[in-house]
C-alpha cells in the first residue's frame, strides 16, 4: 500500500505541472521510491544526441531503461556510503560546459538550445557528472575482487576463437636525449612588449580583450572563445597563473605579464564561483632562431656519432647532456602517460619521432631531429635509440599476458554486473506505466509478478 501511495501521490502532482514545452508531465517508472519522469528521458535524449551518444534502438524504450539502472547503482551507493571529489566533478562539468560553448558559438544560443539559463544547465551537468562518477565507483567496488588466476587467464585464452584474439599493434620503446635551445633576449622583450601594448589598450578602452585574443592568443582552443578558460579550480593551473589569476577581482583590468612553461600571458578576470574562477588570457610563445636551432642539431649530431663509435654509451649521454627532466634518471627512456608503461603504439607518439623510428632497427641511434614535445608543449632538438620494437601480432600468453588477463577480468566484470542488475531487479519494487512497457529491455525482469 505504501508503494502505491507514493505512486498516486506522485502523479496527482506530476499532472499539474508542465514541463518547458507545455506538455503534462508524467511518472512512467518507479524504481523502488524513486520516480523517473518523462521530461528527463526527454532531456536525457537531447543530451544524448548533443553530445554525439549513438542510441541503439528505441530511445524511449533504451533511455529509461538506462535510468532505472543508474537508480540501483546509485541506491546501493548510497547505502555503501560512496561518495566522490567535487572538485573532480566541477572539473568535468567546466570541460562539457567549455565544450558547448565552443560549438554552439555563444552563452544565449546554448541556453536557446537547452531551454535552460546557464546556471540551470551547468547545475544539471553537475548532478549528472556526480551519478555518473558515484556508479563508476560503485561498479568498480562491486567487481574488485575479480583477480584471475594465472591457470584460469590460459583456459580463457585457448577457449578462444581464433576470430576473438585481439591483433595487438605494433610498439616501440624509445630512449630519448633533448636539447632546449636557448630563447634570444631580443625575442623575448618582442613578445613583452606585445603582450605591454594589449594590455595598454585594453586598460584605455581602446581594444576589447576578447577580440585580441582571438586575433593573436596561441592557445588554439581558448582563443576560439575570446581567450575563456571556463570555471577552473587552482589545481587546474600551473602554479605561476593561479598565483595571478586568484588574486584579481576587477574584470576592467589586466594582469601583469605572467610567464610560464608554456610561455607569456595576460589575464582577465570574469567572474569568481566559491573556489572557482573564470578568466581570460592571452599567450605569446617566444620564438627560437634558426642559428641556435641549428647549432643545437649540430652537437646533437656529434654526440650520436661518439655512441655509435662506442666512445659513449647512450645512457651515459643521457646523464651528460640530456635537459628532459622526465627521462634523465630513467636511462632516457619515455613513459606511456596512458599505459603507464615504456610501450608505445606509434600514433601515441609525437609525430615527427614516430616518423623517425618507423623505419629505425633495434639499437640504431637516429640523426637529430626538432619535435614538439608535449609536456614542454614547445620545440625541442633530440636524437633517439630504439630500445626495442615488437611488430603487429595476434595476441599470446608469452608476449601478452596482461592485454589477455584484462580481456578476462572485463568479460567476468560484465557478467558480474549483469547477475547484479537481474537479482537486484527481483529485490525492488518496480512500476512501469503500461504505456511505456512495449520494449525488448535488455534486461527482461523489469515487470514481474511481485511488483505488479
Amino acid at each position: 500500500m505504501k508503494r502505491l501511495s507514493i505512486l498516486l501521490f506522485l502523479q496527482i502532482v506530476l499532472v499539474c505541472s508542465l514541463w518547458a514545452d507545455n506538455i503534462i508531465d508524467e511518472v512512467i517508472w518507479i524504481v523502488g521510491d524513486e520516480a523517473i519522469l518523462r521530461s528527463e528521458v526527454e532531456e536525457e535524449r537531447l543530451r544524448q544526441q548533443y553530445e554525439g551518444q549513438p542510441i541503439q534502438g528505441d530511445p524511449y524504450c533504451v533511455i529509461p531503461e538506462q535510468l532505472a539502472i543508474q537508480k540501483l547503482f546509485l541506491h546501493q551507493a548510497e547505502l555503501d556510503s560512496i561518495v566522490v571529489n567535487e572538485s573532480s566533478v566541477s572539473h568535468q562539468v567546466d570541460m562539457r560546459m567549455n565544450y558547448y560553448l565552443s560549438q554552439i558559438g555563444s552563452k544565449e544560443k546554448m541556453e536557446e538550445y537547452f531551454r535552460r539559463t546557464s546556471s540551470e544547465i551547468r547545475e544539471e551537468l553537475m548532478n549528472n557528472v556526480r551519478n555518473q562518477m558515484i556508479i563508476q565507483q560503485m561498479q568498480s567496488k562491486l567487481t574488485e575482487n575479480i583477480q584471475p588466476t594465472p591457470a584460469e587467464i590460459r583456459r580463457f585464452y585457448l577457449g578462444l576463437s581464433e576470430d576473438s584474439i585481439p591483433m595487438i599493434p605494433a610498439q616501440v620503446e624509445v630512449q630519448i636525449i633533448s636539447f632546449e635551445p636557448p630563447v634570444p633576449v631580443e625575442e623575448t622583450e618582442r613578445i613583452k612588449a606585445k603582450l605591454r601594448e594589449f594590455t595598454e589598450r585594453v586598460n584605455s578602452g581602446s581594444a576589447d580583450f576578447s577580440m585580441l585574443a582571438r586575433l593573436y592568443s596561441e592557445d588554439v582552443e581558448s582563443a576560439k572563445r575570446g581567450g575563456e578558460l571556463g570555471f577552473v579550480g587552482r589545481g587546474q593551473l600551473v602554479p605561476e597563473f593561479a598565483e595571478v589569476a586568484f588574486n584579481m577581482n576587477d574584470p576592467k583590468r589586466v594582469s601583469k605579464i605572467v610567464k610560464t612553461e608554456y610561455g607569456y600571458h595576460i589575464i582577465q578576470f570574469v567572474e569568481r564561483k566559491g573556489e572557482r574562477i573564470n578568466c581570460k588570457h592571452i599567450l605569446m610563445k617566444p620564438r627560437v632562431s634558426g642559428t641556435d636551432k641549428m647549432k643545437a642539431l649540430e652537437k646533437l649530431d656529434t654526440i650520436a656519432q661518439n655512441i655509435r663509435d662506442n666512445k659513449i654509451t647512450f645512457e651515459q649521454a643521457v646523464i651528460e647532456y640530456s635537459q628532459d627532466k622526465n627521462t634523465v634518471l630513467n636511462a632516457g627512456i619515455m613513459m606511456n602517460e596512458n599505459t603507464l608503461s615504456s610501450k608505445f603504439e606509434f600514433q601515441e607518439l609525437p609525430i615527427e619521432l614516430a616518423k623517425q623510428i618507423y623505419s629505425m632497427k633495434v639499437g640504431e641511434i637516429s640523426s637529430p631531429f626538432v619535435m614538439l614535445d608535449p609536456a614542454k608543449h614547445k620545440e625541442v632538438c633530440v636524437i633517439v635509440k630504439l630500445r626495442s620494437k615488437t611488430d603487429i601480432h595476434k595476441a599470446n600468453l608469452s608476449n601478452d599476458f596482461q592485454v589477455i588477463k584484462q580481456m578476462l577480468v572485463e568479460k567476468s566484470s560484465a557478467e558480474f554486473i549483469q547477475d547484479w542488475i537481474q537479482k537486484k531487479q527481483q529485490e525492488t519494487y518496480i512500476h512501469i506505466d503500461p504505456k511505456w512497457r512495449g520494449c525488448d529491455f535488455q534486461y527482461p525482469g523489469w515487470v514481474h509478478e511481485n511488483n505488479e
